[in-house]
């Protein structure tokens, strides 16, 4: 049985603040905006590249603005990656080099951390994007 991950609610306290952070800043992709109550607003975004979305707004989650800390994404390039968010204002880490990656760091304007991975060589197959071989020859 297959099951993809799709959206992740992050919380946020300001929706509009948010929605411009993720998609001016951090450069994801609009995908709706939609208020349907007075208690709910639904906004998904998306990052280039990627089948799952981030979802957005009032009403969607019960946890903290801030709560999550350990959002993950892979790049191709931990330096150009942290590159583009410096140049685009975004607070980013060093890259912090470990033996099982290259990670970036950053949080949305509500302390919501993030990390951009660049996969080892010796994991980077797993993703399509490297030589790794086949073990069972």
């Amino acid at each position: 049985m297959d099951m993809k991950l799709e959206l992740v609610a992050v919380p946020v306290t300001d929706v509009d603040r948010a929605k411009e952070f993720y998609v001016e800043k951090v450069g994801f992709n609009a995908d709706h905006d939609h208020t349907v109550s007075d208690e709910v607003r639904f906004v998904q975004l998306t990052p280039p590249g990627s089948a799952c979305s981030i979802a957005i707004g009032m009403g969607l989650t019960e946890i903290v603005p801030g709560g999550l800390d350990n959002l993950q994404m892979v790049v191709a390039d931990a330096d150009a990656a942290r590159a583009e968010l410096v140049g685009r204002g975004v607070e980013a880490s060093e890259v912090d080099e470990q033996p099982w990656g290259r990670f970036v760091y950053f949080r949305d304007p509500d302390g919501n951390r993030w990390s951009l991975q660049q996969l080892s060589a010796w994991s980077a197959g797993a993703t399509g994007a490297g030589d790794a071989t086949d073990s069972e020859g």
